[in-house]
């Protein structure tokens, strides 16, 4: 399994337009000019670590270590509406303020670090070989060692190396992860919060290696991610009690060491026009066979073979 975060440098005509018709928004150039000054940055950042918000101008001026009143003022102005907002009480954040402090916080501005590579936790599910995560250009991936099979190549801000031990960052990997997958399938883009579309489509390209793989993408800033089939069935119901049935808590289990989430093994296509594809999901002796639609809806869900308790199961 990969992901991308490539947005198409492009702006649609659409998007284009949107930004015209807002008469409040602020150009980019404008707002990145804004923060592009050292005591505005510390503005936000004392803000942010105020033990309460709203914070008066007073104590704010303190913090951020400026005796000019009238210059610590200016500045301040120049941040209030679109980052911060002044009320009756003091100064407070307006969302995009958050987000430039947040930004801070994670690294991508202002950090560039290097580590080296380390084991992970699991097996590649096309040669059983050992895994490798590797991490380069504030992107980690996991690949096998063996036969050098890709199960995952996503951002990962610098942020989240802070403070954690190797197996910390991976499991940080893997929430992030199926986060960044969730939010895409349930049409919410995990970059701009636009609309994601899902499409099922053939792997021709052979980003995956993979017969068939699903493609979500940002109708706004063109934002993309690719995988499995099996993937998009992580946080479902029904699979998550197989799996719980079985011993195996998924919600914290390596996505990368369930085969029918980074492989096509177990993966049937029933059709294409419309799509409907077959995920099989074997453990012990009992077999969770999951339908779904070109939309990842699960149209149909058996479980067969004999459980743990000897029973003889059927339909779930």
């Amino acid at each position: 399994m990969s992901g991308t975060t490539e947005p198409n440098a492009e702006v649609g005509e659409a998007e284009k337009a949107a930004l015209q018709d807002c008469e409040d928004c602020v150009a980019p150039a404008e707002a990145f000019s804004v923060i592009a000054n050292e005591t505005r940055l510390s503005i936000l950042e004392a803000l942010w670590a105020a033990p309460e918000r709203p914070v008066g101008f007073s104590d704010l001026r303190r913090e951020v270590g400026m005796r000019d009143s009238a210059q610590f003022n200016y500045h301040l102005k120049q941040l209030t509406d679109h980052f911060v907002v002044q009320t009756d009480d003091g100064y407070d954040f307006r969302q995009a303020g958050k987000k430039v402090v947040r930004a801070i916080l994670a690294g991508s501005f202002n950090e560039h670090p290097e580590m080296e590579p380390f084991e992970v936790e699991g097996s590649c599910a096309a040669c059983e070989g050992d895994l490798r995560a590797t991490y380069h250009e504030e992107k980690l991936a996991i690949d096998c060692t063996d036969c050098a099979k890709n199960h995952g190549h996503y951002p990962f801000p610098p942020g989240g190396l802070n403070d954690r031990t190797n197996a910390e960052i991976a499991d940080a990997f893997n929430q992030r992860v199926r986060h960044l997958h969730c939010l895409a399938a349930d049409g919410v883009c995990p970059e701009c919060n636009g609309r994601m579309t899902t499409t099922i489509r053939p792997d021709t390209e052979e980003y995956l290696g993979l017969e068939v793989r699903v493609d979500h993408r940002c109708e706004q800033c063109h934002h993309q991610l690719y995988s499995a089939v099996g993937l998009s069935l992580l946080d479902q119901s029904d699979v998550v009690t197989f799996h719980r049935d079985h011993g195996i808590d998924l919600c914290t289990k390596p996505y990368w060491d369930l085969n029918w989430c980074v492989s096509d093994e177990g993966t049937t296509v029933l059709s294409e026009d419309p799509w409907k594809v077959q995920v099989d999901i074997p453990l012990d002796c009992e077999t969770l066979t999951v339908v779904l639609d070109g939309e990842l809806d699960v149209v149909k869900m058996e479980r067969s073979g004999e459980s743990l308790s000897g029973e003889s199961v059927e339909m779930v």
